[in-house]
């Protein structure tokens, strides 16, 4: 089923930023979430924020599915050019739902495949999104919580952030997470990670890969509205581009598959309206048509 399109444009301000709280973004009449708020950070950026903060924003088959169909929406909507993925309150989240993990262990085994498909097509929605995805990260990241920063292009953690693979705890595995943490850290680190279940700090997440930047609590948002305004300087078919070619690429040999892909890819793109006028902001010494307008 096609989920119901979110169209943005008549509510985005014509500025830079969003200042002051955010605007809720529009939903089809009859479409209530119950598990997330959705709201322009600035003019073509989509806020998603997981709203359970009385159990950390831990994340049940409600909040899969709302998670599920609104990033599908905001793919369909060409307003929106940047995804942001948040947590309310003091930590991003807690992973799976204890209560939820707990309905599991009691159900058959096809029930339980079926929800994990759920998850695994969550997790894969977020990850295949043709539009930049970028994790907001503060306090705890814990088990799917994990596998939801590491989903996205880029993660911002706080410095009071921190992080654990800890499934094994509870008799389980993060075998739906898994890809995700090791595309993101690599095997031999992923699989520490899972085996200890070791709560790690920004610091050491930074190192590894699992974040890409780790700034003070207080200096988080500014820090996500660095990267947004980079990624709102890009050509929106160059970043969908992007992602597609990098999905096919391997860490290793540069075979020559490999080399006729990424030149069929270039000499497609190179023809491009966008490409043009990408050309031509550059040579004329103006931005591009794409680049939000400043106040």
């Amino acid at each position: 089923m096609t989920p119901p399109r979110n169209d943005l444009r008549s509510s985005l301000p014509q500025g830079g930023a969003a200042s002051g709280p955010a605007e809720p973004v529009p939903r089809q009449p009859g479409h209530e979430y119950t598990t997330l708020r959705v709201n322009l950070r600035a003019p073509g950026v989509a806020q998603v924020t997981m709203a359970r903060p009385a159990v950390f924003n831990a994340f049940d088959e409600a909040m899969i599915g709302e998670l599920d169909a609104t990033f599908a929406a905001l793919v369909a909507d060409d307003t929106v050019r940047v995804i942001v993925l948040a947590g309310e309150g003091k930590h991003f989240s807690a992973g799976a739902d204890l209560q939820w993990m707990q309905r599991a262990s009691t159900a058959s085994r096809e029930w339980n495949l079926e929800d994990a498909r759920r998850f695994a097509g969550m997790l894969s929605r977020i990850e295949t999104c043709p539009k930049p995805t970028v994790a907001r990260v503060q306090g705890a990241a814990l088990g799917g919580g994990v596998g939801l920063a590491c989903a996205c292009d880029i993660a911002i953690a706080a410095d009071n952030a921190s992080f654990s693979v800890s499934e094994a705890k509870f008799g389980i595995l993060p075998a739906v997470i898994g890809p995700y943490v090791t595309n993101a850290v690599g095997k031999r680190q992923a699989k520490r990670l899972a085996l200890t279940t070791e709560r790690i700090g920004a610091s050491e997440a930074l190192t590894m890969g699992l974040v890409q930047q780790a700034v003070a609590l207080d200096a988080l948002d500014a820090a996500v509205d660095a990267t947004v305004t980079q990624l709102l300087a890009g050509g929106p078919n160059a970043q969908r581009e992007i992602k597609a070619l990098f999905a096919q690429l391997e860490v290793g040999a540069i075979t020559p598959e490999v080399r006729e892909l990424t030149a069929q890819t270039i000499s497609r793109v190179r023809g491009t309206p966008e490409a043009r006028e990408g050309f031509s902001a550059f040579l004329e010494k103006r931005s591009a048509t794409w680049i939000p307008k400043s106040p």
